[in-house]
């Protein structure tokens, strides 16, 4: 059967389910497997290890393993940007003589570059590859933050962050995607979420650190993981989906090799790949406006739906000015940013262990059920002190809050949205697609951290009130919008979402 068989057959699938009712379900693939999953895959019962037919577990585990690992250095990388602004407030304004709105702007701009960093991700991953973009992204941190160690005013307090704002918004994209692009199926959603749980650590580490370092020493520390991404990725081979997009045959088949173990038949798996990537290259290079052509836009609606609610949930704005909320209830900064962001490690890694197991969609639906309670909690306890009810259970109600808030926000909407764009967007346009679902993302980092302050201002319990109405929004989407994704191949996701 021909690719353009193959495609009409997935079409006249698709419509019978739509008219069956079948609501959410994917069609079947493009791409017809040669044997079932079942045959090819043998999972365990966590959802990590596994047995490919043919031999080589232990050489998978290794490459795969460490390939992720170099990928996330960047992920970790992301976390001690996004937490720098935190620990570093006070020293830094009274050091260099900066104003509130001074500190503001140091705190948003990395969201900036971030926007920057996003809009270029797509194109540059997919013009020189993933490691490449990586590498290109490290980079730039490491210049970020020797400007930021040597600066001495304002400007080039802002140029630092910048860059590394920058380097942020690169890896945002470069990181997920390429995770899911070197995982097997089965274990894709775990593997990915680590990406999660990697950003939570550097996020951990930096509060912890920022409370025993200088400013200045803190900025030093950024520059460790991706130096070790850069002498990583000299070992770890590329993405074999690019190298297959790129016709570069022989590097494609050498690296599933690498990834899959030198025992492994890989024939099954690349034929599928290539398979797909020709169909997709007989439809030419897309550009920005392709994607919204009618076979994308569930795709499309659903990558850039799921952003909206992953920032305009308000996470940027609590993880900024985290200090100054722990202040305001009469508990300890420093302890409670640490124990905020180690609850979020801690759940994000259970979300990772059972990712693949439960499924995307309920671990969604948990997530953001979790941040609207713990919306209303907080903003609960903000009202009664703004009504002269003040004690300590009052206090506790704050803190009970903020910790249900954070730690749902990791279990779901803080890592599936990256996951789903990660999955959703074939090849011939998932660098457009990418770039412009990132970009939304940080759009919304940069408005929600920039207004906090002033929403804080206005209402206290109004601000945390209205984060818990985008929450009921965001059940509704995924319950309406989402698809269930796990334990499908890439190609059979995409193609029967996006033709």
């Amino acid at each position: 059967m021909s690719s353009s068989d193959r495609a009409r057959t997935t079409m006249e699938d698709m419509e019978k389910g739509e008219n069956s009712g079948q609501e959410g379900a994917l069609a079947t693939p493009l791409i017809t497997p040669r044997h079932s999953d079942e045959d090819y895959y043998s999972d365990t019962n966590s959802g990590i290890s596994s047995k490919i037919a043919g031999g080589g577990e232990d050489q998978i585990i290794w490459m795969v393993y460490l390939s992720t690992l170099v990928a996330l250095c960047g992920s970790f990388e992301f976390g001690i940007c996004a937490g720098y602004s935190s620990p570093t407030q006070a020293a830094i304004t009274k050091e260099l003589g900066l104003s509130t709105a001074q500190f503001s702007l140091f705190g948003s701009i990395a969201t900036c570059g971030a926007m920057v960093g996003a809009l270029t991700s797509g194109s540059m991953a997919d013009l020189i590859g993933r490691k490449g973009t990586m590498a290109i992204s490290s980079c730039t941190s490491v210049a970020g933050w020797i400007t930021i160690y040597f600066s001495k005013g304002v400007m080039a307090l802002d140029v630092g962050r910048l860059l590394t704002g920058y380097g942020m918004g690169v890896f945002s994209y470069v990181v997920p995607v390429f995770i899911a692009e070197i995982t097997p199926k089965h274990v894709r959603g775990a593997f990915t979420t680590l990406n999660m749980v990697t950003l939570g650590c550097g996020l951990t580490a930096t509060f912890a650190l920022g409370a025993v370092l200088t400013w200045r020493n803190l900025a030093l520390i950024g520059i460790v993981p991706c130096c070790v991404q850069l002498m990583g990725i000299l070992f770890i081979p590329e993405s074999p989906r690019w190298l297959a997009k790129m016709g570069q045959d022989q590097k494609f088949k050498a690296a599933l090799q690498q990834l899959r173990g030198k025992d492994s038949d890989i024939s099954e798996e690349a034929s599928e790949i290539q398979d797909y990537v020709e169909t997709l290259q007989k439809m030419g290079k897309s550009r920005i406006t392709d994607l919204f052509q009618r076979k994308y836009m569930r795709s499309l609606m659903i990558g850039v739906g799921m952003m909206v609610f992953n920032q305009f949930c308000g996470v940027n704005g609590v993880c900024y000015y985290m200090s100054s909320i722990f202040e305001s209830i009469g508990f300890s900064s420093t302890l409670g940013s640490v124990v905020y962001s180690s609850f979020q490690v801690a759940m994000c890694s259970l979300t990772a262990t059972r990712m693949d197991n439960t499924g995307r969609k309920p671990f969604l639906l948990v997530s953001a059920s979790g941040m609207l309670i713990g919306c209303v909690l907080v903003g609960t306890s903000f009202f009664l002190k703004v009504h002269q009810v003040s004690s300590a259970s009052v206090d506790a109600i704050a803190v009970v809050g903020l910790m249900v808030y954070g730690g749902s926000y990791a279990s779901g909407m803080g890592a599936i949205p990256w996951i789903l764009m990660s999955e959703m967007f074939p090849v011939n346009v998932k660098g457009v697609a990418g770039s412009l679902a990132s970009f939304v993302d940080w759009i919304g980092a940069w408005t929600i951290s920039y207004t906090f302050n002033y929403l804080i201002l206005w209402s206290s319990y109004g601000t945390f009130l209205l984060y818990a109405a985008v929450n009921v929004l965001a059940i509704l989407f995924v319950l309406i919008m989402v698809p269930e994704t796990k334990g499908k191949s890439l190609e059979a996701i995409q193609t029967a979402l996006n033709i």
